[in-house]
């Protein structure tokens, strides 16, 4: 049965601003969720993450079912407790990264059998041990076990899969523990097939989840069949229930996924970007790696508020990366995550003021430029 934890208090044509209520605290949507796969948000402090304006991160079963393990990281009370994070944790259930990383794979009814990509030892995850570890984890919001498939894929094969992703949603559901303020969502599937992606739906919500995530999407199919995949979906799910687009994405991809309804993010771009010398501003994507930087005393974005900006020169910063120095990333890291909590931001008041169509084509048209041009 359906609970609601979630709360929309404002609406502009589709998008919503909402606020979803766990037991770590409450997360203001849209929302996006910085990636602290194995643990850690790479290159920040859990500190310095809240600083951004980030009230949910994202974990994930796989790495940690890894390393160090489930078990021991809920003998050192939880996941919370482990990497000194007081607010709301969701977790991807290892699904995709079964998929994608680990070396050998055996899916069956039951569950999923792989060799770990680190060394090689044989794991099975099955929905419900999925879950079980997502409890011992102590995650606010656990996500079903599904299978996600690649692009482009016969339609045959996608819909094997997602009927089963489907039955494994159901084994999920009712392995979950419910307690107040934890929440479970279910995972649509169904690649780029329109009636796939309804069949699915019309499942998820026969079993009832607290919110549904859309997967499979963000693989290599482009914004345009992405949107239209959205455009579809949007309608037929749960109008009170929170939505979630896993992997996604470019700034570019987050405003107009707003604008279809979505109210949940995440995705490694803004934490990888920094690691590799790249920066986000409203006016263009810097390469921070670039000559032109060498001599210049500018912050990388006057406007932004982050300590790199506020503190250090384009100059420094230029001069970090060069010589290999890991304060470079970090500092750039915690300017993209604060750029993406400011947009983030941004979007909420614009649905407040009922101001999102102007709000958004004001940015789109710098976003448009900035995201394929290097500065």
């Amino acid at each position: 049965m359906e609970r609601n934890l979630f709360n929309i208090y404002s609406r502009d044509g589709l998008a919503r601003a909402g606020q979803l209520k766990l037991a770590h605290g409450e997360v203001q949507t849209p929302a996006f969720m910085p990636v602290g796969t194995g643990g850690a948000v790479k290159g920040m402090r859990s500190v310095d993450v809240l600083a951004t304006g980030s009230d949910i991160l994202l974990g994930n079963v796989y790495h940690l079912m890894l390393r160090p393990g489930a078990d021991k990281i809920k003998r050192l009370g939880g996941l919370h407790n482990f990497m000194n994070w007081n607010l709301p944790i969701l977790t991807d259930s290892g699904g995709f990264q079964v998929m994608s990383l680990s070396k050998i794979r055996k899916i069956d009814e039951s569950g999923v059998e792989f060799r770990a990509h680190t060394d090689g030892s044989r794991y099975f995850l099955s929905p419900e041990e999925s879950i079980d570890i997502q409890y011992k984890l102590g995650s606010d919001v656990t996500m079903a076990l599904d299978e996600c498939t690649s692009y482009p894929m016969k339609k045959e094969t996608v819909a094997e899969s997602m009927r089963r992703s489907m039955r494994w949603a159901l084994r999920s559901r009712k392995k979950f523990r419910e307690r107040v303020g934890y929440a479970i969502f279910g995972i649509v599937q169904g690649g780029i097939y329109h009636d796939l992606r309804e069949e699915s739906v019309a499942e998820l919500k026969n079993i009832g989840f607290d919110g549904y995530a859309i997967g499979g999407l963000a693989v290599g199919e482009g914004q345009e069949l992405m949107l239209s995949v959205l455009d579809q979906l949007v309608g037929h799910l749960p109008k009170y229930q929170p939505r979630y687009l896993m992997g996604v994405g470019t700034p570019l991809d987050i405003i107009k996924a707003v604008h279809k309804g979505i109210d949940m993010f995440d995705c490694v771009l803004p934490t990888r970007s920094g690691r590799t010398g790249r920066a986000y501003t409203v006016r263009a994507v810097v390469n921070i790696r670039n000559s032109r930087h060498a001599s210049d005393p500018r912050p990388l974005d006057e406007m932004c508020s982050c300590e790199t900006c506020q503190q250090y020169s384009r100059a420094y910063l230029h001069h970090l990366f060069r010589c290999g120095e890991m304060l470079g990333p970090m500092l750039l890291t915690n300017h993209n995550l604060t750029f993406y909590q400011e947009l983030m931001k941004g979007l909420r008041e614009a649905i407040i003021s009922n101001n999102l169509r102007v709000f958004s084509e004001k940015l789109i048209s710098q976003l448009e430029f900035g995201d394929i041009s290097e500065l």
